[in-house]
């Protein structure tokens, strides 16, 4: 089975697949539209939060990857230890082209946007519980999420 290796989360690597939002490390506040995006002008704004148990320690199986195609999403811990984000960029017929999957550990400090139309695994967390704020647009449609089944692989540490 294919094993890749999941690195620190950085703005450099995750770029083309969206923003990391660092939380400030002096009293500030700091803006993260860039990343952002709605292609459905019917779409409302949605803000969840959402309790995650923590998952088997590395190396994690991923045999599901989904997709927002036509809104970005936004995850912010409120609490949590550390969390994996795998992505992964499209293939020629627009599927996730597995080849080129990364993941990437983030700790309580760091969120991320997902821009619209980005393959990613569900969130999940290491370690401890989590709690998350996550923002996207949704119109309560098909089209809000999908997801495909790909052929499993393990994520793990360097």
């Amino acid at each position: 089975m294919k094993t890749i290796i999941a690195k620190p989360l950085n703005a450099k690597d995750f770029a083309p697949f969206g923003d990391v939002l660092d939380m400030p490390k002096v009293p500030s506040r700091v803006y993260f539209q860039e990343a952002l995006g709605n292609l459905r002008p019917h779409a409302s704004a949605s803000l969840s939060t959402t309790f995650k148990e923590p998952s088997p320690a590395l190396p994690f199986q991923v045999e599901v990857l989904e997709r927002h195609e036509f809104s970005s999403q936004s995850f912010m811990p409120a609490e949590v230890s550390v969390w994996m984000i795998v992505v992964a960029p499209h293939d020629a017929q627009g599927k996730p082209d597995m080849e080129r999957v990364q993941a990437f550990l983030a700790d309580d400090t760091q969120g991320i946007t997902y821009k619209p139309n980005v393959w990613h695994h569900g969130l999940t967390v290491f370690d401890a519980p989590g709690k998350f704020n996550i923002f996207m647009w949704r119109d309560n449609t098909s089209g809000d999420e999908e997801f495909v089944t790909v052929p499993p692989f393990l994520v793990s540490r360097a």
